[in-house]
């Protein structure tokens, strides 16, 4: 078959996972955040290194069917607030006080929005009307907005409006200030959740927009017939023009829940809690009963939208995080040093210290086989950092500065997911991410969790969990109040909207599974039932304030499986090399190190310890043992 690539592209690394139908390969390269059409080549270029033998970019590329991509970008432009000022014109004087709601929501709008509201009387005669909205857009544009989102009261209205504009602002004259109607974007009934929806998507589809189209551009420069395909936070995926902005944002965490969710029924866990730990964030989801947690309507930074959302939550807890002295208290995160200019011991000139600095002078990294060896770190430089900003100002030793560097990290981290921990010991931790395996331990001893899962693709997860999504597009439309003939008719012309861009997807509706189904939802948008409906089905019965129809046309790609894992014979797992770890200040201890690769099924080792993965490094503190399982994955367990 053809090969699939994933690709997740994190604030510090991107990750790239090669999938031929049978096995995988996968590398990782550093993000270049001036241009990231440039880390996703040089990633794809490193892997055809390690699948042909020699570096042979257009013989990957024409040999593979799609490459799906996910990216924090968008989640990043929302955190650092990297966007484009937004403005709204709408015919509710009390908008702007319901979207500010709430601390988050009046922080983000202000950042986003601030004073660029424009009110007018959406009910009075055409003339006049048109007289206002030429007025307010001006005012807008004036006051530097540059995207507007139309929000009127109903649909009818925000139609009229969007004739006015379009005849008063033909494109040559509004130039490049898009406009986005909110009841065009999503048919949510839910004022509030349908604003800020259209809000958040203008503010991150400029940044969006520019890379994923340039990255389209450089394919085609290669002459690859296959679009790329972005993946999405409702776990499918899409062309870049069939994509909305908002979708983007958290798709990488619903990338590694997928692969939890595989991890989960291969093992037979009843919960699992993801913790995937980049660079810059430690993204937490759930899996119980080999079912993802998500959100029929999410939430973005604690402000609900209108779009499914799986239930993840980001903490600024990552490898690359600032760990710092505020007020003569170790602080960590949320602030990142990212790949650029990264840790101190990536020697770009970083002067700031992380977790990854304090493992490579604790002796659990190895400067020469860090990313696999691809890139050396400079300890050195670790050193005077942490000597400059922890050590000196406390008047503490270079040992103790490393210690309690460690602790703060390991109980920042536990934090994360510590709300999460219903039953200790009914909960197993799947640890992933390139930071992840080093300080899942020390974290979950913190939380009472006996049981870390390492999978032996830890350092990709998220892009391998990416390949199992299919390609979807998903449509809803308002059937409260509807006739019989009515309803049929919004079904015909939900699924006509599916038959044509599925066509543009590259496939015919008829290789398509359709999905529909009926959600009801009370007057404040609760969730009150969600059952599926057959295409032939006649109107449902509706008590509900809202009601949704909703249509889900998925193209089934080929998807690799996890097999059940069933217990093997133990045996001694086998040291390559031993490595001086520190475990306390007075302390060093004389570790062995395990190559993950060379170990048989059944393996067993004890810890104090070293486990070297492909581009991971996993810590065994003392108390806790691992055991590999027939999958080769790594199940790490506190015997204390």
């Amino acid at each position: 078959m053809e090969r699939l690539i994933n690709i997740d592209n994190g604030g510090t690394l991107t990750d790239i996972c090669v999938w031929d139908g049978e096995g995988f390969s996968f590398t990782k390269t550093l993000t270049t955040p001036f241009d990231l059409s440039q880390c996703l080549f040089d990633g794809i270029a490193k892997a055809s290194k390690g699948i042909f033998g020699e570096e042979d970019l257009p013989r990957l590329l024409h040999s593979t069917r799609h490459i799906r991509y996910s990216t924090t970008q968008g989640t990043n432009a929302l955190v650092e607030r990297k966007g484009p000022r937004i403005g709204i014109l709408t015919d509710s004087p009390t908008l702007a006080e319901e979207l500010r709601r709430g601390d988050a929501a009046a922080g983000l709008f202000e950042d986003l929005v601030g004073t660029r509201i424009g009110v007018v009387n959406a009910d009075q005669a055409v003339e006049d009307l048109t007289h206002e909205i030429v007025r307010q857009v001006n005012r807008l544009t004036t006051d530097g907005a540059a995207r507007l989102v139309v929000a009127m009261a109903d649909k009818e209205k925000e139609r009229a409006v969007k004739g006015i504009l379009l005849r008063k602002f033909p494109r040559h004259l509004l130039g490049s200030v898009p406009i986005l109607f909110t009841w065009e974007f999503t048919p949510d009934a839910v004022r509030g959740r349908r604003v800020w929806s259209g809000i958040i998507n203008s503010f991150l589809h400029p940044t969006m927009e520019r890379f994923l189209y340039s990255a389209e551009h450089r394919l085609r420069d290669h002459k690859v017939k296959n679009p790329l395909l972005i993946y999405r936070n409702d776990g499918a995926s899409s062309r870049v023009a069939k994509s909305v902005a908002l979708k983007t944002y958290s798709s990488g965490p619903r990338g590694g829940l997928e692969g939890t969710k595989a991890l989960a029924s291969a093992y037979g866990l009843e919960h699992v809690l993801m913790i995937d730990v980049g660079g810059t964030t430690t993204d937490v989801g759930s899996v119980q009963n080999s079912s993802i947690s998500t959100d029929r309507r999410g939430s973005i930074q604690g402000i609900p939208v209108s779009f499914e959302m799986s239930n993840v939550h980001s903490n600024g807890v990552g490898g690359s995080s600032i760990i710092a002295l505020r007020d003569g208290v170790i602080t960590v995160g949320p602030e990142s040093v990212g790949a650029a200019p990264g840790p101190a011991c990536f020697g770009f000139g970083g002067k700031q210290a992380t977790i990854t600095d304090v493992n490579l002078l604790l002796g659990v990294l190895d400067p020469d086989t860090y990313l696999d060896g691809g890139f050396s770190l400079d300890a050195a430089r670790s050193r005077a950092v942490i000597m400059e900003v922890i050590a000196d100002p406390l008047g503490i030793s270079l040992e103790e500065s490393l210690i309690r560097m460690e602790a703060a990290y390991f109980d920042r981290m536990s934090k994360c997911f510590a709300a999460d921990v219903l039953d200790a010991d009914a909960t197993t931790i799947a640890a992933f991410g390139g930071a992840g395996p080093m300080s899942a331990c020390g974290a979950a001893r913190i939380s009472g969790v006996h049981r870390v899962l390492v999978p032996k693709m830890a350092a990709v997860f998220s892009a391998f969990g990416i390949g199992f999504s299919d390609i979807a597009q998903t449509y809803e439309a308002n059937i409260a109040g509807l006739t019989a003939q009515e309803f049929d008719a919004t079904k015909t012309r939900l699924r006509e909207r599916a038959t044509r861009d599925m066509f543009q997807e590259g496939h015919e509706i008829e290789e398509c599974r359709l999905e529909w189904r009926v959600v009801q939802e009370g007057a404040e948008g609760q969730l009150i039932s969600e059952l599926p409906l057959d295409e032939a089905d006649p109107q449902p019965s509706i008590s509900a304030h809202h009601a949704m129809l909703t249509l889900t046309a998925r193209y089934e790609l080929p998807h690799a499986s996890m097999k059940p894992v069933e217990s093997m014979a133990k045996s001694p797992a086998v040291s390559s090399s031993t490595r001086r770890v520190r475990s306390s200040v007075e302390q060093v201890d004389e570790v062995p190190v395990f190559e993950l690769e060379r170990q048989e099924a059944g393996a067993t080792a004890a810890g104090p310890a070293i486990v070297e993965g492909p581009y991971f490094t996993a810590r065994v503190p003392h108390g806790w043992k691992f055991d590999v399982s027939g999958s080769g994955d790594l199940m790490l367990t506190d015997t204390i």
